[in-house]
Protein backbone atom coordinates (compact mmCIF):
# COMPACT_ATOMS: atom_id res chain seq x y z
CA UNK A 1 0.00 0.00 0.00
CA UNK A 2 1.33 3.45 -0.90
CA UNK A 3 1.44 6.02 1.86
CA UNK A 4 0.65 9.67 1.26
CA UNK A 5 3.58 12.05 1.50
CA UNK A 6 4.15 13.70 4.86
CA UNK A 7 4.98 17.40 4.57
CA UNK A 8 6.74 18.85 7.59
CA UNK A 9 6.07 22.57 7.41
CA UNK A 10 8.96 24.50 8.96
CA UNK A 11 11.66 26.95 8.05
CA UNK A 12 13.90 25.42 10.72
CA UNK A 13 16.37 22.98 9.16
CA UNK A 14 17.48 21.66 12.57
CA UNK A 15 13.90 20.73 13.55
CA UNK A 16 13.49 18.99 10.20
CA UNK A 17 16.70 17.01 10.75
CA UNK A 18 15.40 15.83 14.13
CA UNK A 19 11.95 14.97 12.72
CA UNK A 20 13.34 13.16 9.67
CA UNK A 21 15.77 11.18 11.80
CA UNK A 22 13.07 10.11 14.22
CA UNK A 23 10.70 9.05 11.44
CA UNK A 24 13.26 7.13 9.37
CA UNK A 25 11.74 3.79 10.38
CA UNK A 26 8.16 4.85 9.57
CA UNK A 27 6.40 3.90 6.34
CA UNK A 28 6.07 7.55 5.26
CA UNK A 29 8.62 9.85 3.69
CA UNK A 30 8.98 13.17 5.50
CA UNK A 31 9.60 16.15 3.23
CA UNK A 32 10.19 19.70 4.43
CA UNK A 33 8.12 22.54 3.04
CA UNK A 34 8.74 26.17 3.90
CA UNK A 35 5.55 28.24 3.94
CA UNK A 36 5.02 31.73 5.29
CA UNK A 37 2.00 31.04 7.48
CA UNK A 38 0.16 33.32 9.86
CA UNK A 39 0.70 32.45 13.50
CA UNK A 40 -2.01 33.10 16.03
CA UNK A 41 -0.94 34.46 19.39
CA UNK A 42 -1.66 31.98 22.14
CA UNK A 43 0.15 30.58 25.15
CA UNK A 44 -0.98 27.09 24.06
CA UNK A 45 1.31 25.44 21.48
CA UNK A 46 -1.51 23.04 20.46
CA UNK A 47 -3.72 25.96 19.38
CA UNK A 48 -0.89 27.51 17.39
CA UNK A 49 0.14 24.23 15.71
CA UNK A 50 -3.38 23.14 14.75
CA UNK A 51 -4.15 26.54 13.24
CA UNK A 52 -0.93 26.45 11.22
CA UNK A 53 -1.57 22.85 10.11
CA UNK A 54 -4.96 23.83 8.68
CA UNK A 55 -3.47 26.86 6.93
CA UNK A 56 -0.62 24.76 5.52
CA UNK A 57 -3.06 22.19 4.17
CA UNK A 58 -4.91 24.98 2.33
CA UNK A 59 -1.63 25.62 0.45
CA UNK A 60 -0.70 21.98 -0.21
CA UNK A 61 -4.15 20.39 -0.67
CA UNK A 62 -2.86 16.81 -0.38
CA UNK A 63 -0.86 14.39 1.71
CA UNK A 64 -0.34 14.64 5.42
CA UNK A 65 0.67 18.00 6.86
CA UNK A 66 2.80 18.00 10.00
CA UNK A 67 3.33 21.20 11.96
CA UNK A 68 5.19 21.61 15.21
CA UNK A 69 4.98 24.28 17.82
CA UNK A 70 7.02 24.59 20.96
CA UNK A 71 6.27 26.18 24.29
CA UNK A 72 8.32 26.97 27.34
CA UNK A 73 6.28 27.51 30.49
CA UNK A 74 8.02 29.14 33.41
CA UNK A 75 6.31 28.00 36.63
CA UNK A 76 6.80 31.35 38.39
CA UNK A 77 5.14 33.13 35.45
CA UNK A 78 1.84 31.18 35.40
CA UNK A 79 2.10 29.54 31.94
CA UNK A 80 4.00 32.42 30.34
CA UNK A 81 5.59 32.61 27.82
CA UNK A 82 4.31 29.24 26.55
CA UNK A 83 4.04 29.29 22.75
CA UNK A 84 5.04 32.96 22.80
CA UNK A 85 8.63 31.96 23.65
CA UNK A 86 9.72 32.65 20.08
CA UNK A 87 8.63 36.27 20.40
CA UNK A 88 10.14 36.71 23.86
CA UNK A 89 13.50 35.43 22.62
CA UNK A 90 13.32 37.66 19.54
CA UNK A 91 12.84 40.62 21.85
CA UNK A 92 15.19 39.96 24.78
CA UNK A 93 17.22 36.88 23.80
CA UNK A 94 18.26 33.97 25.97
CA UNK A 95 20.41 36.10 28.25
CA UNK A 96 17.58 38.60 28.73
CA UNK A 97 15.10 35.87 29.65
CA UNK A 98 17.54 34.54 32.25
CA UNK A 99 17.97 38.03 33.72
CA UNK A 100 14.20 38.61 33.83
CA UNK A 101 13.78 35.45 35.88
CA UNK A 102 16.35 36.65 38.45
CA UNK A 103 13.51 38.36 40.34
CA UNK A 104 12.01 34.94 41.21
CA UNK A 105 13.47 32.13 43.31
CA UNK A 106 11.60 29.46 41.32
CA UNK A 107 13.34 28.82 37.98
CA UNK A 108 11.43 25.64 37.15
CA UNK A 109 10.04 25.32 33.65
CA UNK A 110 8.30 22.84 31.38
CA UNK A 111 9.25 22.49 27.74
CA UNK A 112 6.50 21.27 25.44
CA UNK A 113 6.42 20.19 21.81
CA UNK A 114 3.12 19.71 20.03
CA UNK A 115 2.96 17.97 16.65
CA UNK A 116 -0.26 18.39 14.67
CA UNK A 117 -0.88 16.02 11.78
CA UNK A 118 -3.68 17.06 9.44
CA UNK A 119 -4.98 15.15 6.42
CA UNK A 120 -7.54 17.72 5.33
CA UNK A 121 -10.26 16.24 7.50
CA UNK A 122 -8.90 15.01 10.81
CA UNK A 123 -6.42 16.68 13.15
CA UNK A 124 -4.23 14.40 15.25
CA UNK A 125 -2.24 15.97 18.06
CA UNK A 126 0.84 14.47 19.73
CA UNK A 127 2.64 16.20 22.57
CA UNK A 128 5.68 15.67 24.71
CA UNK A 129 7.02 17.47 27.75
CA UNK A 130 10.27 17.75 29.65
CA UNK A 131 10.61 19.38 33.04
CA UNK A 132 13.67 21.31 34.07
CA UNK A 133 14.96 24.73 35.06
CA UNK A 134 15.99 27.94 33.36
CA UNK A 135 19.69 28.47 34.01
CA UNK A 136 21.26 31.66 35.37
CA UNK A 137 22.85 32.32 31.98
CA UNK A 138 23.04 30.67 28.53
CA UNK A 139 25.35 27.65 28.32
CA UNK A 140 26.30 25.57 25.31
CA UNK A 141 26.59 25.88 21.58
CA UNK A 142 24.43 22.98 20.41
CA UNK A 143 20.79 23.08 19.43
CA UNK A 144 18.62 26.09 18.67
CA UNK A 145 16.03 28.38 20.19
CA UNK A 146 16.24 28.29 23.97
CA UNK A 147 18.32 25.10 24.25
CA UNK A 148 21.18 27.02 25.92
CA UNK A 149 19.02 28.08 28.89
CA UNK A 150 16.96 24.92 29.54
CA UNK A 151 18.49 22.30 31.83
CA UNK A 152 16.33 19.15 31.98
CA UNK A 153 15.70 17.54 35.37
CA UNK A 154 18.32 14.95 36.26
CA UNK A 155 21.06 16.45 34.07
CA UNK A 156 23.85 18.85 35.05
CA UNK A 157 23.94 20.41 31.56
CA UNK A 158 21.56 22.29 29.26
CA UNK A 159 20.18 21.04 25.97
CA UNK A 160 22.65 23.47 24.40
CA UNK A 161 25.54 21.58 25.99
CA UNK A 162 24.29 18.19 24.79
CA UNK A 163 25.16 16.63 21.45
CA UNK A 164 22.01 16.07 19.33
CA UNK A 165 22.07 12.32 19.96
CA UNK A 166 21.94 12.81 23.74
CA UNK A 167 19.26 15.48 23.56
CA UNK A 168 17.10 13.35 21.27
CA UNK A 169 17.10 10.53 23.82
CA UNK A 170 15.36 12.71 26.43
CA UNK A 171 13.75 15.66 24.68
CA UNK A 172 10.10 16.66 24.58
CA UNK A 173 10.26 16.42 20.77
CA UNK A 174 11.28 12.77 21.06
CA UNK A 175 8.34 12.07 23.37
CA UNK A 176 5.91 13.66 20.90
CA UNK A 177 7.55 11.86 17.98
CA UNK A 178 7.19 8.47 19.69
CA UNK A 179 3.43 9.04 19.84
CA UNK A 180 3.37 10.19 16.19
CA UNK A 181 5.39 7.13 15.11
CA UNK A 182 2.96 4.80 16.90
CA UNK A 183 0.07 6.44 15.05
CA UNK A 184 1.82 6.33 11.65
CA UNK A 185 2.58 2.65 12.23
CA UNK A 186 -1.19 2.02 12.26
CA UNK A 187 -1.78 3.59 8.83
Amino acid sequence: MGYPPLYFVSSNEEKYREIRGALDTCPVEARRVVLDLPEIQSLDPAEVASYKARKAYEHLLNGLVLVEDTGLVVDAWNSYPGALIKWVLASVGEKGLCRQLDAWTDRQATATVVLCLFDGQEMHTFSGQTHGVITQEPRGEFGFGWDSIFQPDGYPITYGEMPRETKMQISMRTRALEKLKAYLGQL
